[in-house]
């Protein structure tokens, strides 16, 4: 197979497989630790006005999903890669980390969660990634 082609479908699988994988968590993270009573997550809004009511536990399952996401696409994208491995699981890192900062935007979370989660949630998963699949 074309080397380039390879590679472009190291990209699309490793983000697809780490979207999956973040959105799985994320989606079942209110069964693992419950959501605080009265707070609607089924939307952005209902999250955003409801954010106040939530504790330091309540942000282990995003941070959780936004790394093993992460972690997963570029190991992915690393197993699959026939060249430039390293800056294509870090391009992965870099992509999962512009949803981060879409989503500090877009929720307003506490800023000790959001600097966590945007310092370590993505390149150092990419990296880990990266040598996990060498």
């Amino acid at each position: 197979m074309n080397p380039i082609l390879r590679n472009v479908i190291a990209v699309i699988a490793g983000a697809f497989l780490g979207g999956v994988l973040n959105m799985f968590i994320v989606v079942y993270s209110g069964t693992i630790i419950p959501f605080p009573e009265g707070v609607d997550h089924s939307t952005a809004e209902g999250l955003s006005a409801g954010m106040h009511l939530f504790e330091p536990k309540h942000f282990l399952m995003p941070f959780l999903a936004h790394a093993l996401g992460t972690l997963l696409a570029a190991f992915v994208c690393t197993k699959i890669a026939v060249r430039q491995k390293l800056a294509l699981a870090m391009l992965m890192g870099v992509f999962f980390l512009v949803g981060g900062v879409m989503m500090v935007f877009e929720l307003p979370s506490p800023a000790w969660f959001n600097a966590t989660d945007l310092i370590l949630a993505y390149i150092p998963m990419a990296w880990i990634g990266y040598k996990l699949g060498s």
